[in-house]
């Protein structure tokens, strides 16, 4: 752990796809329109689309990474709630928005009920907003 998470910091990068492999393909795409463009081939636009198709799969591989992690996250922090949360506003948590049961994992055990509370008063809407209420942060190191 290299350093204490906080709401400045904990958007997760992950270097080979964000950094290497995202702006190659990117950059392969690029190329291939502008070969398309210059040559106005059937084997050229075969390209473009090999290049377009290979850009989608890294998205929908991170995207389908992230979706998972969401359901993991769900189901951790309805355990968690269980716990913490008195049974009336546990039962409640069901309403939320999976966004905002995301966004309240970074929230120290003393002010997720206050924090819940408000989320379904509806005084906290957006993720960034409950993210923003947060006094103790509590780290999620394990991100993919």
């Amino acid at each position: 752990m290299a350093e204490t998470q906080t709401y400045q910091n904990h958007v997760r990068w992950y270097p080979l796809v964000h950094f290497v492999i995202f702006p190659l393909l990117l950059f392969n795409l690029i190329w291939q329109i502008v070969m398309f463009y210059q040559e106005r081939t059937w084997d050229r636009a075969e390209w473009v689309l090999m290049a377009l198709v290979f850009a989608a799969m890294n998205v929908a591989a991170r995207l389908q990474a992230l979706k998972a992690q969401d359901r993991v996250i769900r189901l951790e922090e309805s355990l968690r709630f269980k716990d913490v949360l008195s049974k009336d506003l546990a039962q409640k948590v069901e309403q939320l928005r999976t966004s905002q049961l995301i966004a309240l994992r970074f929230a120290s055990d003393e002010e997720l009920p206050d924090l819940v509370q408000k989320v379904l008063n509806g005084e906290l809407k957006e993720t960034k907003e409950i993210k923003l209420a947060i006094k103790n942060w509590r780290g999620d190191y394990l991100r993919v």
